[in-house]
């Protein structure tokens, strides 16, 4: 009995010094953006002419790193699954990059989860195939998820992760910084968990003033919901301050969070709904601000089991907000049943006024 114990001892010795190393290696290892990084190439700010125009149309799309189709649940959020077949990643990305080149008119598009080197995704560079979906773009990466080893769940643990936003236009910009959100966990669950962000893309215009747009994906798992406020107030001072000089902004992306006083309209696409556990606040925003989404049909669904119309829980949690100088000519939930990413694109169009 005593040899067993001692067996043990060591064993557990082992395992905590293992665990030890492991924290030591991935908290030196950890992303450490800074607060404000610019993503340009080169020091120097681009000369660009002008947008003459002053209507245009934008989507926002959270493709769910091509391994979130209809197929898939997923372990974080009630399923079992880790990471579907690489077949259906594959398959995933090639519904992703056709509804994006079939969309070629698009003159701006807001990516959220798009994975350039990950186990989840067969180390796929999503950048690159999206890239080549919507050729002559001009394209904008910014991590906010790097991490060289998620250890959960332990049976089969989802590995190294290297992930981001992108955001795609038909027009050059002479500004692309990424601005960083602060961590909503603590440690150590934050050496393992999103460097959440948003990407702004400046365009200058023929009146003078410059149209601002911002790609934005909001904390979803609350661990301090102050922080959370504080979150959203990155983005909201940031959108204030190009407003208040006369600039036309543009806010959109991921939320995870439902819109102010959201009520779903018809039979929500035939979808089940389900209120988000946190809520946009109607005071977020100054009242000539306007929240721009589409309450017909959904653009979130629960991953606890694979996509089945009218069982799964759905949301709304993907639209935009305007500035008061901003005309909302249509906004519309792009209703692809799922079937490549647990989030519906949503289209909008706008007019400068």
């Amino acid at each position: 009995m005593k040899k067993i114990l001692k067996i043990v001892g060591y064993i557990t010795l082992i395992a905590v010094i293992l665990f030890a190393v492991f924290i030591v290696y991935i908290t030196a290892s950890d992303y450490k953006p800074p607060k404000v990084m610019n993503l340009m190439k080169g020091e120097k700010t681009p000369v660009v002419k002008p947008l003459v125009k002053d209507t245009f149309n934008i989507i926002t799309w959270n493709i769910g790193y091509a391994g979130l189709g209809a197929e898939m649940d997923f372990f974080y959020d009630g399923g079992k699954k880790v990471r579907p077949p690489k077949k259906d990643v594959e398959k995933y990305l090639h519904g992703i990059d056709k509804f994006i080149s079939s969309n070629d008119t698009v003159n701006f598009w807001f990516i959220q989860e798009v994975d350039k080197h990950s186990n989840r995704s067969y180390d796929i560079n999503e950048v690159k195939s999206i890239s080549n979906a919507d050729k002559g773009s001009h394209v904008v990466f910014a991590y906010n998820y790097v991490c060289p080893f998620v250890p959960v769940p332990w049976s089969n643990p989802m590995g190294h992760v290297k992930g981001g936003l992108m955001t795609v236009t038909k027009f050059p910009f002479i500004q692309a910084t990424r601005y960083a959100y602060p961590l909503i966990a603590p440690w150590p669950d934050k050496l393992f968990l999103l460097d959440r962000c948003f990407i702004l893309t400046r365009f200058p215009l023929s009146n003078g003033k410059d149209l601002v747009l911002m790609n934005t994906h909001n904390s979803a798992y609350i661990y301090d919901s102050l922080l959370r406020v504080k979150e959203l107030n990155i983005l909201k001072d940031k959108m204030l301050e190009e407003y208040k000089k006369g600039n036309y902004v543009v806010a959109g992306g991921d939320w995870n969070a439902n819109p102010p006083d959201f009520k779903p309209k018809g039979n929500y696409s035939g979808d089940r709904y389900e209120p988000t556990k946190v809520q946009m606040s109607n005071k977020t925003f100054p009242p000539e601000w306007q929240w721009a989404y589409d309450s017909k049909a959904p653009t979130n669904r629960a991953n606890n089991k694979s996509f089945v119309r009218g069982e799964n829980g759905t949301t709304t949690i993907d639209y935009f907000v305007l500035s008061p100088n901003i005309k909302l000519l249509k906004v519309k939930t792009i209703d692809l049943n799922f079937a490549d990413s647990d989030h519906n694109p949503v289209s909008m169009k706008f007019s400068l006024k």
